[in-house]
């Protein structure tokens, strides 16, 4: 995680321009937690004796076995911005409604103008997503899904999608619970898998 970080800072100093966007993906596993550092950004604000610099790093933090979390870190550094995003991250983890190895149903949700799609697949189709979805799917351990992000690319925008899209999902014991029927007659003739 060290060498990342100082390829990081040596990027980000190369270049003055305030706009730059670092995008590196760690996949490290630390303890028992898969852990993947989205996109690094520095920032600039404008003082009296002119620009001061910090750093904000958005993460993603999952168990690989239905849970994850994402968080944004700022500091004034970047190994300080990364290690209080993954802090956060770890405190903000939720648990996702799988059936298997995939998603119960469809489900579409929005954050800002991000619009992102999660849709249910057959054993074997693997994770057909791209960018920040992707790395959320494998930290949570959705092995086989179809996504589609729509909209904005902002990575952080696509990412608070995503995890509004699992925030709706709901099982089919959930439902059967919330209507006062059964399982059975919730998923007879439906899309919504047991």
């Amino acid at each position: 995680m060290a060498k990342y970080v100082e390829d990081i800072q040596k990027k980000v100093k190369k270049n003055d321009d305030a706009d730059e966007v670092v995008t590196v993906d760690t996949g490290s596993e630390v303890g028992e937690f898969a852990e993947i550092l989205l996109n690094v950004r520095r920032v600039a604000k404008v003082i009296k004796g002119g620009r001061r610099f910090a750093f904000s790093a958005l993460v993603v933090v999952g168990d690989r076995n239905g849970s994850v979390g994402i968080a944004l870190g700022k500091g004034r550094e970047v190994s300080v911005a990364i290690s209080k995003a993954f802090r956060k991250a770890r405190k903000n983890m939720i648990v996702i409604p799988r059936n298997g190895t995939t998603v119960p149903f469809t489900v579409t949700a929005r954050y800002g103008s991000s619009q992102v799609m999660l849709r249910a697949a057959s054993q074997g189709t693997g994770v057909i997503a791209g960018g920040a979805v992707r790395s959320i799917m494998e930290a949570a351990g959705v092995k086989d899904i179809l996504a589609k992000a729509m909209g904005s690319s902002n990575s952080q925008n696509v990412a608070k999608a995503t995890m509004a899209a699992f925030k709706s999902l709901r099982t089919a014991v959930d439902l059967a619970r919330l209507r006062g029927k059964s399982v059975t007659q919730i998923i007879r003739g439906s899309h919504v898998a047991a």
